[in-house]
């Protein structure tokens, strides 16, 4: 393969990558609090060694994620919360503390508080808050204060970072950092909403087909320059 199909291919490559991202933002179009990724391009020049030479290459190897404010839905849950402005909720895995914006909880069997797959959502002070057995009526107010039948229980706080380009997405709309959390002081909670994924459909699918076709067409490029290839080595060999 020549230096144009090098280039080619590379740039086959990103698009690859940019439909599989693109992909995964539409399967994830009803996750509540999912944030949409994009992949940054990024060009590669290598020295060819000869005078004036160089050969310019595409790499797709950063993923970023858009934090943009997903809408509201009123689910009327006793243990669903959405979070008005910046911040997230903290969780805690076997890896250590992780965020998100997916405030669909539960109450466990223990009656802590939990997201879908078991996790233990943490209060203030990175404690698990509990809720009594025999609660009736659980009320939580803007500012996260957690009541069990008129009487506090915790607060669910709200955190945020000082870079949220450093955060690395997790499974299940989770996201690490090595930075620490701190107080989202001008976020406020929503109780019995939960925040849809900041997914535009209409977008992703313009993209999805953009990206298609120039997927195609650099397939089809390939091909030409393949067939021109042959055709050299044909008719070199004819000639010897």
């Amino acid at each position: 393969m020549d230096n144009a199909g090098y280039v080619a291919l590379s740039r086959q490559v990103g698009l690859a990558k940019d439909m599989r991202i693109i992909a995964n933002n539409i399967a994830n179009m009803s996750s509540d609090g999912f944030r949409r990724e994009s992949a940054v391009f990024t060009e590669i020049v290598d020295n060819l060694g000869v005078a004036g030479g160089s050969l310019s290459q595409t790499a797709s190897r950063v993923r970023t994620t858009d934090f943009s404010l997903g809408g509201l839905r009123s689910t009327g849950g006793e243990f669903d919360f959405a979070i008005e402005g910046e911040g997230f909720f903290r969780i805690e895995t076997a890896e250590g503390e992780a965020l998100t914006r997916n405030g669909s909880f539960a109450r466990s069997a223990d009656g802590e508080l939990v997201t879908a797959s078991g996790r233990r959502v943490l209060g203030a002070g990175g404690v698990p808050l509990f809720f009594p057995a025999d609660a009736t009526a659980i009320n939580v107010g803007a500012d996260g204060i957690i009541s069990a039948d008129g009487q506090p229980v915790g607060q669910l706080e709200i955190v945020t970072v000082e870079d949220l380009s450093d955060l690395r997405r997790r499974e299940d709309g989770l996201f690490e950092t090595d930075q620490p959390s701190i107080p989202a002081i001008e976020a406020s909670l929503r109780h019995g909403f939960v925040e849809r994924s900041n997914v535009d459909p209409v977008r992703e699918m313009t993209r999805m087909i953009e990206v298609q076709r120039a997927y195609e067409m650099g397939q089809s490029f390939l091909e030409t320059e393949d067939e021109r290839i042959r055709q050299a080595v044909r008719i070199m060999g004819a000639g010897s």
